[in-house]
């Protein structure tokens, strides 16, 4: 039997709009979260702008447009050698001569330093590991109906590049990259059961992680009182719950934030949202939401609509990320689940997850223009 040919259409010009508005919202943004730490650490208050600008949104414009344009079943052949690269570059951040000595508050190393330029291979990892699953699950059906030959190697490949964000640490990352890999493997159409499964796994291992590390704990503690240490370990949520507070229904204006300037930790970072909430009030955190809400349904809307099966896992899997890290980030700052550092997806400072997310969106683009 012939395959049926790839019929072009228009691009999803919703999409597109919503990915640009974020986007240019995020480098406002930035440009008032950042000034004043730009100022005192470097003397330009445009020094953080600037480097998301040529390290970010330079990359991620050139990513944007090959997605939007490279060939799907280019893009399906290459998928391996992606993962196994995504897969020696987090390794890479465990070799002290390249990684770059700058951890976390929590002790976390992410960056990797290969001398002319230095990048996080946990967002690249993001990228690799959802285009390798979209094409593994793609090409035996048997892979999303049989539990050995299936279910238990999904797993494992699954398992390896979480296991290496568990590591780094990066926690929250891993359980947001795994939930968009199940996603994936479950819009290929896996037994339910395999779904129980692996909520039972993922479940157990996150409780594990927690209740061995004194910092999630605290974590933990501190979202069901607050106030238990409002000067050291609940000290960024009261904060963020202030600014945000303090913004009212239309915000204090942009660039007046005040907690921004010495109390708010990671006012560039994580805490962005609650920048954007005391400055745009409501109205800004409501349509910040809306965005990616819309985001979700026309990335949702895609993958419904194509028939090839590798597009259509990859679409589920990519609007899945970034809309699970939108959630999480939004929910942490306003103190819905526990606090934990994820960054906003466009918005928050970070070249490499701007230059990925970008890549991501260009590739939904495309997939939107090619329906089987």
């Amino acid at each position: 039997m012939a395959k049926s040919k790839l019929k072009n259409s228009s691009p999803d010009f919703i999409l597109i709009a919503v990915v640009a508005i974020l986007t240019i919202f995020g480098l406002v943004m930035l440009s008032s979260a950042s000034s004043d730490i730009a100022r005192a650490r470097f003397g330009d208050s445009y020094h953080y702008l600037k480097h998301q600008m040529m390290n970010g949104l330079a990359f991620g414009i050139a990513g944007f447009i090959i997605g939007a344009y490279i060939s799907m079943r280019f893009l399906e052949k290459i998928a391996l050698p992606l993962f196994i690269l995504g897969i020696v570059l987090a390794i890479m951040v465990f070799i002290p001569q390249l990684n770059t000595g700058v951890r976390s508050v929590t002790g976390a190393e992410r960056w990797l330093n290969l001398g002319f330029f230095s990048f996080q291979p946990g967002e690249f990892m993001k990228l690799s590991i959802l285009l390798f699953i979209a094409a593994w699950v793609a090409k035996k059906k048997e892979r999303t109906q049989n539990f050995a030959r299936g279910f238990v190697p999904f797993l494992c490949l699954l398992g390896i590049p979480a296991l290496l964000l568990f590591l780094q640490p990066a926690m929250t990352i891993a359980v947001i990259l795994a939930c968009a890999a199940l996603t994936e493997y479950f819009a290929a159409g896996a037994k339910a059961r395999f779904l129980l499964i692996s909520a039972f796994l993922g479940i157990a291992a996150i409780a594990i992680f927690v209740f061995t590390t004194p910092y999630r704990i605290t974590r933990i503690i501190g979202y069901f009182n607050p106030e238990s240490d409002p000067r050291d370990k609940t000290y960024q949520i009261n904060q963020s719950l202030m600014a945000i507070g303090s913004g009212g229904f239309s915000g204090v204006g942009f660039g007046n934030s005040t907690t921004k300037l010495k109390y708010l930790p990671e006012p560039m970072g994580d805490s962005i949202f609650a920048v954007a909430a005391e400055e745009f009030g409501f109205i800004g955190a409501m349509g910040i939401v809306t965005l990616f809400g819309v985001f979700v349904w026309r990335g949702l809307l895609i993958a419904k609509k194509t028939r090839d099966g590798f597009s259509r896992s990859l679409a589920f899997g990519f609007t899945s990320l970034i809309g699970i890290q939108a959630f999480v980030n939004v929910a942490a700052v306003s103190g819905v689940i526990p606090f934990t550092g994820v960054p906003l997806p466009f918005i928050s400072y970070g070249g490499t997850a701007l230059a990925v997310f970008l890549t991501m969106s260009g590739i939904l683009v495309n997939i939107s223009r090619n329906r089987q």
